[in-house]
């Protein structure tokens, strides 16, 4: 997920909640993205 090592596995949680932590967490590279497509201003811009 372009984590560091031990994001998760280092809080000491049991297994299945460390899996619920990961599969409800965002990547970290598809949020930057999706944020700079919703930021660039000629992608919204109007034409006419």
């Amino acid at each position: 997920m372009g984590l560091d090592d031990g994001w998760v596995t280092d809080l000491g949680l049991p297994r299945t909640l460390a899996l619920k932590v990961l599969g409800n967490g965002v990547v970290p590279q598809q949020a930057a993205v999706a944020l700079r497509l919703l930021l660039c201003p000629h992608r919204w811009a109007v034409h006419r």
